[in-house]
């Protein structure tokens, strides 16, 4: 599916839609719970319909009502699925999942599409056996498809976490381990992300230590209980309005949004702030004005799904903007460092790659074909360069929005903006 993408004033009020991060992690500590849950506000998107499939493949039951799950868990006992499990292009799901699968006396089998099978899941697999499981990769690549077979006891072991995915999805299921684990860091990469993970032990009275993020000690042998929960707004999604407010010199209302959550993505206005926007904090509501914005250089580790969208802020900030410390955007669901400096190339963008990010100076960009490359934060990204560009922006795979964000073209076009998905 095609996106045709025009130069547009926009301006209006949003209710940003739940957190993706909250919404699959809710999804598994129900389902890992004994009794019913209520989960409220979920994000509904592809990733979070994965999840949903995952988790009753374990033996979950999960209906969706208005605005809600309803979730009856397996109480820390999931069953060995009946069929290959796909999780689809949700990377969370697949590494939350795999853990788990390990819980299970038994083989699971998982696979996803095309992205999926090209994510490294290897410092994952390596921890799982050395705490008691086996898991292998079919391919012998480190990738998916991978084989898991339980049960995992715990114990030790050292854990290299290029993406914060691997240690929330040790952190999610090792309180239900028959033993204690401790987890040595050997890297952490999106600290906030283990926070969002931290945040639910918490709520769930999960016995811990966080050793200043180097080490990791969960006790083994608890259980968790059913939740009842309404899901923050998704900082990460609220980032291309907030962006297209910056740049544009338009203005959003954001609402459904709480400062006080523990998203990493929330940064993103303080930085945008920092490079001249106007940003008026109002209980669960964000105001955000452009102005002339300035570059600066921005340390992208905490942050790494915002570096799409903040490229194209590069392009219309004075001078320089160097997105840096990043060098896990490669490893998502495309190379997001080269995918979005070939892409911005081909509008006209001065911009250079990094190994570890982005230097981006003022330019002026023109309309034209091209390519999301089947990855949700680039095409949304892509689309706020088309609606500060000159001429047409066609933006290829434009459907890969359904991922995270369904909503996003609508809510836009009810800003404003001169948007349209074609065949």
């Amino acid at each position: 599916m095609l996106l045709k993408v025009r130069r547009s004033n926009t301006n209006g009020k949003i209710k940003i839609p739940g957190s993706k991060s909250h919404t699959i992690r809710a999804l598994f500590f129900a389902s890992l719970a004994g009794g019913k849950s209520e989960i409220r506000n979920p994000l509904i998107s592809n990733d979070a319909l994965s999840a949903v499939e995952v988790c009753k493949a374990f033996g979950a039951k999960i209906e969706m009502a208005t605005d809600k799950f309803l979730v009856e868990g397996f109480d820390a006992v999931p069953n060995v699925p009946e069929d290959v499990v796909n999780v689809g292009n949700s990377g969370t799901t697949m590494r939350i999942g795999s853990v788990t699968a390990a819980l299970a006396e038994g083989y699971s089998v998982f696979t996803g599409d095309y992205q999926i099978r090209r994510r490294p899941l290897g410092a994952l697999l390596d921890a799982m056996n050395n705490l008691g499981a086996t898991a292998l990769s079919t391919r012998s690549n480190s990738m998916a498809p991978v084989i898991i077979r339980g049960r995992i006891k715990g114990g030790k072991t050292d854990l290299d976490s290029v993406t914060s995915q691997y240690l929330s999805a040790i952190l999610i299921n090792a309180p239900l381990f028959e033993r204690d684990t401790e987890v040595m860091i050997t890297r952490l990469n999106e600290i906030p992300y283990v926070d969002i993970t931290t945040w639910w032990l918490d709520k769930q009275g999960i016995k811990y230590e966080n050793n200043s993020y180097k080490s990791f000690y969960i006790k083994g042998g608890q259980r968790y209980q059913p939740i009842n929960v309404t899901i923050p707004g998704d900082f990460s999604s609220a980032t291309f309005f907030a962006v297209q407010a910056a740049i544009s010199g338009g203005e959003f209302m954001l609402d459904n949004l709480d400062m006080s959550d523990p998203q990493g993505d929330k940064k993103v206005l303080s930085i945008l702030e920092d490079m001249g926007a106007k940003v008026n904090i109002e209980n669960q509501s964000i105001i955000i004005k452009g102005s002339n914005i300035k570059g600066r250089e921005i340390d992208m580790n905490a942050i790494p799904d915002a570096l799409p969208a903040m490229a194209v802020a590069g392009c219309f900030a004075e001078g320089e903007t160097r997105l840096v410390n990043v060098p896990q955007a490669r490893l998502k669901e495309t190379d997001r460092i080269k995918v979005m400096c070939e892409q911005l190339t081909k509008m006209g963008a001065n911009i250079k790659e990094l190994e570890d990010g982005l230097i981006i100076k003022k330019s002026n960009l023109k309309g034209c074909r091209v390519n999301g490359c089947d990855d949700h934060r680039i095409v949304m990204a892509l689309s706020l360069a088309g609606l500060n560009a000159d001429g047409e922006t066609i933006i290829e795979t434009a459907e890969a929005v359904n991922v995270t964000f369904p909503e996003y073209v609508k809510l836009m076009v009810m800003s404003g903006a001169d948007m349209k998905f074609c065949d």
